[in-house]
């Protein structure tokens, strides 16, 4: 069974860096993701999915393939191409996989202007290292289908300092520290 986090942050910036940080976990093998949504609401008021795959896209793309080899039986590739990129795209922006957009865009209206919410479905995850990826991520959790437990756990990761204050500061002292004449001598090698 999978489950569902919903995180907003203050910023928009901050939803999409935890975002790839969890895409590259996956692509470690840390956590299985079965979607990921960012959810924006700009100056205007206005909310925006920005979903990790576009399904009319890919719609287009596999329509267009069955259209064509289904084109070549009748003798018209072209046609069959066009045809099946047409309804390619229709079916890919009617089907709706993963997490309800209607639940997120309700969600991501009740959220400050300028902000953002993360929505994750998990399938699975190896809890100790995904939690330490994201350490001192920031954002508030705000709907969750884990338990109070891990829910808590959390939301502890999420305001502790961590990676991402570690990384900033990192390149906050190299930023302020002179530079450094390294012109030494080179060492030399005798065998």
């Amino acid at each position: 069974m999978s489950a569902l986090v919903a995180i907003a942050f203050k910023d928009e910036k901050s939803a999409f860096e935890l975002r790839e940080k969890l895409v590259s976990m996956q692509k470690e093998y840390l956590i299985d993701l079965e979607d990921a949504v960012v959810v924006t609401k700009n100056a205007d008021g206005k909310v925006k999915l920005h979903q990790a795959v576009n399904l009319t896209a890919a719609g287009a793309v596999s329509g267009s393939f069955w259209g064509m080899l289904i084109g070549m039986l009748f003798l018209n590739p072209i046609l069959g191409a066009a045809v099946g990129a047409g309804a390619g795209a229709l079916s890919g922006a009617l089907s709706d996989i993963g997490i309800n957009d209607n639940f997120m865009k309700e969600l991501g209206s009740s959220i400050a202007q300028g902000g953002s919410v993360l929505f994750v479905l998990v399938r699975s995850a190896t809890t100790d290292k995904v939690l330490e990826g994201i350490k001192g991520f920031g954002g508030t959790v705000l709907k969750t289908s884990l338990t109070k437990d891990q829910e808590d756990q959390l939301r502890e990761v999420l305001a502790a300092p961590g990676v991402k204050e570690e990384m900033e500061q990192a390149q906050t002292v190299s930023l302020d520290k002179p530079a450094t004449d390294n012109t030494s001598t080179p060492a030399t090698f005798t065998p």
